[in-house]
């Protein structure tokens, strides 16, 4: 008996039972298994479709010169289903900071926090981030990747589930990210210094990175020996206020150096050849120390840098600590200052004037992993937006770099948090603003934004349903075409050009006639969506119009996708 049978386990007799559970634990399977949880908003879904409808309230238009971003407010699982229609194959890169399921009321799961005591609560996180994961993959394009960030109490579980729906051959790296270097000292044994950041590729022999820009006078301040790297550090001998050799006794020695610059010490003091130089940290005459006891100098002559100039002075090898050495390629030890979990805070206190979300990521972390996944021209989703990082990082780097980029942010608005935070930051980094803190203005960033929510039709499939939800695609068919300034609307048919762009609605197909003189009046490329009961496509009608006028069914075109993701 076959678990994929799928016949009824309560016709079995207990014989047959125990035969079926028996084979099963003989096919041992390698790989992540859980109790898959259901989901109200998965399950809601078996009887309406997900749409989206504009929310012009909040659209932001600047210079159309400049791309066009986007914000949905609703249940990320609803919109990345809208997403697999308007964008499958077109996002170059995913950034998620999805909920890291502390067991401190981090999480919620059908409306309720996941604790510590829930025997459940690995499998309910794994049933929604599955889920999501799942249909986030078919967004990006082949050449497109993925960063996850995440900590200790889901990281395991996290990397076994993505290298199922990635595929463990598009594994790229599992980043430490230190967020902070001083350590949480409450933490049990060992003080937290990082979190990690999980990169995956769509197809790894596709994929590629950039390399941080550094200039070439970074590299000149370092050398290297059979070490590693160091560079000139402070000199051997000590100064300040603890230099005098009373205050620090047992360093003040002779260090001999050869005439081939090899630095030794001994025990009494006395140089082993004649032609040795004698070297006592002594200052103006009078009796200093060094910054080393004699046993370190001993066991580490080859930290010591010797240097000639109308006499010898002594200096330190200054090794690179985290990230001090400068590097194009992204290290797999991801750091600098900048990372720390406090700068996220402290932007939205300047921005906000206070702490209005717990934990924010570094805009800077945020901006280089996009400098790092992408080209200057492309798309970045984040379905789990929270506070807007991901967006104002887009846009500071655009302003930087002059690139052309775009964001798909989808949050939900649990605790306000879209009404109250990402939307007013996004407004503040497209706008600009005063710094609550220095007193000072802030530039905005060019760029245009676009905002949705997410709403439902009824799915039941009959000619009643597929007109209303016709209706409602108005929306969904903008954002696929990237299309969204009105040029004429009736009841029949609407359409919409931007920049060179055309696309047409069509929800009564007793107006193909009039839309057909419409097209050959516009004498441009059109993307046509026409109302039909099924697959019809009215090529017929649009026959002398066929090199400018592409044309699909609605809303069947929409319910194929609908269809398959929700068979996953």
């Amino acid at each position: 008996m076959e678990l994929g049978d799928q016949q009824n386990i309560k016709g079995l007799s207990k014989k047959e039972l125990v035969a079926l559970v028996t084979g099963l634990s003989k096919n041992k399977k390698y790989g992540l298994v859980w109790e898959d949880k259901p989901e109200d908003v998965a399950d809601f879904c078996k009887e309406k479709v997900p749409v989206l409808l504009p929310y012009e309230k909040w659209d932001i238009k600047q210079d159309s010169t400049f791309p066009t971003s986007f914000l949905i407010k609703g249940d990320n699982y609803h919109a990345l289903s809208v997403l697999n229609f308007t964008h499958q194959n077109k996002i170059d890169l995913i950034y998620i900071d999805p909920p890291y399921n502390t067991g401190n009321q981090d999480f919620v799961y059908n409306d309720r926090f996941v604790d510590k005591a829930d025997s459940y609560r690995h499998s309910k996180w794994l049933s929604f981030i599955s889920k999501r994961l799942f249909l986030a993959r078919p967004l990006l394009k082949e050449t497109g990747v993925i960063f996850v960030s995440i900590d200790d109490n889901e990281i395991s579980q996290l990397r076994l589930l993505l290298d199922q729906i990635f595929g463990e051959a598009n594994f790229v790296a599992c980043l430490p990210t230190i967020m902070n270097l001083k350590g949480n000292q409450d933490e049990f044994g060992f003080a937290g210094t990082h979190e990690y950041t999980l990169v995956y590729a769509k197809n790894i022999k596709k994929a590629s990175f950039n390399e941080f820009q550094i200039e070439d006078e970074e590299f000149d301040k370092w050398e290297s020996d059979d070490l590693g790297f160091y560079k000139k550090g402070a000199a051997l001998k000590a100064t300040g206020t603890n230099a005098p050799r009373e205050k620090r006794r047992n360093l003040f020695y002779p260090i001999f150096v050869t005439p081939k610059n090899k630095v030794y010490v001994t025990d009494n003091n006395k140089k082993i050849n004649k032609k040795d130089s004698v070297l006592w940290p002594i200052t103006s005459g009078k009796q200093m120390s060094w910054r080393w006891q004699k046993e370190t100098v001993k066991n580490q002559t080859y930290d010591i840098i010797v240097e000639r100039n109308k006499g010898i002075t002594l200096y330190k090898k200054q090794r690179p600590s985290i990230n001090d050495l400068p590097s194009k390629k992204a290290k797999s030890l991801f750091y600098r200052a900048e990372y720390s979990s406090g700068n996220g805070t402290a932007l939205l206190k300047r921005m906000f004037g206070a702490k209005i979300f717990n934990n924010p990521k570094p805009l800077q972390l945020i901006q280089d992993l996009v400098f790092l996944g992408m080209k200057k021209d492309g798309i970045v989703l984040d379905f789990t937006a929270g506070s807007g990082t991901t967006g104002h990082a887009v846009l500071s780097l655009n302003s930087f770099d002059g690139g052309s980029r775009s964001f798909i942010l989808c949050t939900n608005n649990e605790n306000e948090i879209c009404d109250r935070v990402c939307f007013p930051r996004l407004k503040m980094a497209f706008r600009g603003y005063s710094d609550k803190v220095d007193k000072v203005k802030v530039d905005g960033n060019k760029g245009n934004l676009k905002c949705f929510i997410t709403d439902f039709a009824d799915s039941g499939d009959n000619d009643k349903n597929k007109k209303l939800l016709t209706r409602k695609l108005t929306a969904s068919l903008m954002l696929k075409e990237n299309v969204f300034d009105l040029l004429y609307k009736n009841k029949k048919f609407e359409f919409y050009k931007t920049n060179n762009k055309t696309i047409g609605i069509v929800y009564d197909n007793s107006s193909i006639h009039q839309v057909h003189s419409l097209c050959k009046k516009l004498n441009s490329k059109i993307s046509l969506y026409i109302f039909s009961l099924g697959e019809e496509t009215f090529d017929e009608e649009f026959e002398d119009l066929k090199t400018n006028v592409s044309i699909q069914p609605i809303p069947e075109s929409y319910l194929r996708v609908y269809r398959r993701i929700f068979s996953l």
